[in-house]
């Protein structure tokens, strides 16, 4: 897998297309990130993230964000951050 490892899904909300991620490393705005799991396998980049419904631009280890995500993810699918060598 490339990238760092910077949390793993604790919840999905399909309605509005969020997944709650646990942070285990730092992400901000802009960020390419790639989750990964059992039938999860797709990259985005960071383009909306929350911390108790506040919008933030950045957030760190063992902060709990709620981001934005392009496809349905599920819990424990990891989410890792790539390189600007690994986003093309």
């Amino acid at each position: 897998m490339s990238g760092e490892l910077i949390g793993e899904v604790t919840h999905f909300y399909n309605r509005i297309g969020v997944a709650v991620v646990n942070l285990t490393g730092e992400i901000k705005d802009g960020d390419q990130v790639h989750f990964f799991g059992r039938s999860t396998d797709f990259r985005q980049q960071v383009q909306s993230m929350q911390i108790e419904h506040e919008a933030v631009s950045e957030a760190g280890k063992g902060q709990e964000i709620a981001i934005k995500v392009e496809r349905r993810v599920r819990n424990h699918d990891k989410v890792y951050k790539l390189s600007e060598e690994e986003e093309a």
